[in-house]
C-alpha cells in the first residue's frame, strides 16, 4: 500500500496547479483522496400535507408501499487531494457541505460510489459522538479504549494516568460517563484518541465543547502527532482553532473542493464567500 501510495502521490504532483495549493508540500504521503464520490440512499420525507393526508396513507397501503421513497443524496463529488505526514488540514464548510462524509470516508467507514481513498496506515476517527459507554466509569472507558486502539495492558498502565490528568476529570473518574457534562465527555474522549500516536487522526467537532484550557492542550496534542509523522484532519466550526492549529484548509461547497490552501487564504475568502 505505501509504494501505490507513493505513485499516486507522484501522478496527482504532476497535475495542474490549479487542481492543488501553489504551497503543497513533497513529503511522504498518508492520505491520497482520488475523485472521490459518496452517494447516499436515504428515505425521502413525507410532506406537510401527505403527513394528515389519509388518502394518501391509503393509496400508499394499497399499493404495499410500506415505506416511503428511497432518495439519492450525492454529498460527496469529485474530490481529490494529498495529505502528507505532518499535516494538520481543517475541513471548512457550511451545514450539508460534506465535511462529516468526507471525514467517514477517508476512516473507511463510507464505501466510494466512485474514485477511492488510498491511506498510509489506519485512519482513525474521533467525532463528538464517539462511542464511550455511558454505565461505565470513565476509569473502565479509558481502559476499554485504550485496548480498542490496540495497546497492551502495560501501555494502558503507562498512559492511564496522563489521560487522566488531560481530560481534567479527576474528581470523577470513578463514576459513570452518564453523570457527565458535554465538556467532559469530549475531553475523555479526547484524551483517549491522542494517547497513542496515530497515522491519521481525524477529528469531527470533538472539541468543540472543550474550554479556553482544554482547546490549549489539545492543539498542543495535535502539535506533537504532526511532529511525530502524523497526519491530522480537523473539522470546527471554531475557526480560530482551525486558523491556530492547521498548516493547511479545504473549503467544501455543496459536497465539491473550492479552495484548498494557506489557512489565512482560505478563511479570508470562506469568510467573504459564505
Amino acid at each position: 500500500m505505501a509504494e501505490t501510495i507513493k505513485e499516486l502521490a507522484q501522478v496527482k504532483a504532476e497535475e495542474p496547479m490549479a487542481m492543488r495549493p501553489s504551497d503543497a508540500p513533497t513529503g511522504t504521503p498518508t492520505v491520497i483522496v482520488d475523485d472521490l464520490h459518496i452517494v447516499y440512499r436515504v428515505y425521502a420525507k413525507p410532506t406537510d400535507h401527505e403527513k394528515g393526508n389519509a388518502v394518501h396513507a391509503l393509496v400508499r397501503l394499497l399499493k404495499r408501499q410500506g415505506r416511503p421513497e428511497m432518495k439519492e443524496v450525492h454529498a460527496i463529488k469529485g474530490v481529490s487531494f494529498v495529505a502528507y505526514h505532518g499535516d494538520a488540514i481543517g475541513i471548512v464548510g457550511r451545514n450539508g457541505s460534506g465535511k462529516s462524509t468526507l471525514m467517514r470516508a477517508i476512516a473507511g467507514l463510507l464505501p466510494p460510489a466512485k474514485g477511492a481513498v488510498y491511506t498510509d496506515g489506519q485512519p482513525s476517527l474521533l467525532g463528538v459522538n464517539a462511542a464511550l459507554m455511558r454505565d461505565l466509569t470513565g476509569e473502565r472507558n479509558i481502559i476499554l479504549g485504550c485496548y480498542a486502539m490496540g495497546m497492551t495492558p502495560a501501555e494502558v498502565r503507562q498512559k492511564y494516568q496522563e489521560i487522566v490528568d488531560f481530560s481534567g476529570i479527576e474528581d470523577f473518574v470513578k463514576l459513570p460517563m452518564s453523570t457527565y457534562s458535554s465538556g467532559m465527555g469530549a475531553r475523555l474522549r479526547f484524551a483517549i484518541s491522542s494517547a497513542k500516536t496515530h497515522d491519521v487522526l481525524l477529528i469531527d467537532e470533538a472539541l468543540a465543547t472543550g474550554d479556553r484550557e482544554f482547546r490549549k492542550k489539545s492543539q498542543q496534542r495535535i502539535k506533537e502527532i504532526r511532529e511525530s509523522a502524523g497526519t491530522v484532519f480537523l473539522v470546527s466550526h471554531d475557526h480560530k482553532v482551525i486558523e491556530e492549529t492547521c498548516n493547511r484548509v479545504i473549503w467544501l461547497h455543496k459536497g465539491k473542493i473550492k479552495m484548498d490552501g494557506d489557512p489565512a487564504e482560505v478563511m479570508a475568502a470562506y469568510h467573504k464567500g459564505s
